[in-house]
């Protein structure tokens, strides 16, 4: 398994407020993005703190789960991330200046050939499979909601000026909804997560072709995030990418 991951705060942001995790441990294959929201610091604290809960959660918790059925896997993704936003939404209730700060949160996690996602928001988690990239999440955005009404293709979607509006973020509410998805692992593949910054600018067949050509996931990463930038780069950028070579 190799991992690369890379995150830079784009070229007008006065903070980076989104946030990754990545395990470079193979018994530990845990990986998460975060994009924070919220004024004052609030995106940024929400990001960090959500990242950190759910990686506190694992830790702590994963070590003694003895039942390792996929079912089992995803109720614990789940309840993670569940924690997690219980974590975030304490916080900012706790200061008035924190109050409404959420962030989004898509996580990665391996076990037994088999690969776990949890996620809340519009970061995404790709699948890069025989020359072929899929989007495993669906965006929660209003943007995402006319493209299912059909009043939006995807394109357009992509430039709309209310692309940033999101329907469903972590710490916002006391409780959260969370998607989970799992899928087998074959050698070769590249599991991709990256927040907004990276895809409201760069077009999924670039993110394939990057990783297509470049043998080095960690240049694949560094190419795309030069590519958001030099292409406007107006919000934070974050990718983590992850290629399992041998099974």
């Amino acid at each position: 398994m190799v991992v690369a991951a890379l995150t830079d705060i784009g070229n007008f942001r006065e903070k980076n407020e989104d946030y990754y995790y990545a395990s470079f441990d193979e018994n530990f294959p845990l990986f998460i993005v975060a994009d924070g929201m919220g004024g004052h610091n609030g995106g940024e604290i929400a990001s960090k703190l959500a990242v950190e809960s759910v990686v506190a959660y694992f830790k702590d918790n994963y070590p003694k789960l003895k039942n390792k059925e996929v079912s089992a896997i995803r109720e614990f993704i789940e309840n993670s991330v569940k924690f997690a936003n219980k974590v975030v939404y304490q916080h900012a209730c706790a200061e008035c200046d924190l109050v409404g700060m959420g962030t989004t949160l898509t996580l990665l996690f391996f076990e037994k050939n088999h690969f776990f996602i949890g996620h809340i928001g519009d970061s995404r988690a790709y699948l890069i499979r025989d020359s072929k990239i899929v989007q495993i999440t669906e965006d929660h955005s209003f943007v995402e909601e006319l493209v299912k009404m059909g009043k939006i293709t995807h394109e357009e979607a992509r430039i709309h000026p209310q692309k940033n509006i999101i329907t469903r973020a972590l710490g916002v509410d006391e409780d959260v909804e969370v998607d989970t998805f799992y899928g087998n692992v074959l050698p070769q593949d590249i599991l991709c997560l990256c927040t907004d910054g990276l895809t409201n600018l760069v077009a999924d067949e670039e993110i394939l072709k990057e990783f297509s050509k470049n043998h080095d996931i960690n240049k694949a990463c560094e190419n795309l995030v030069n590519m958001a930038k030099e292409n406007g780069g107006y919000d934070n950028i974050t990718i983590v990418a992850v290629k399992e070579v041998t099974l």
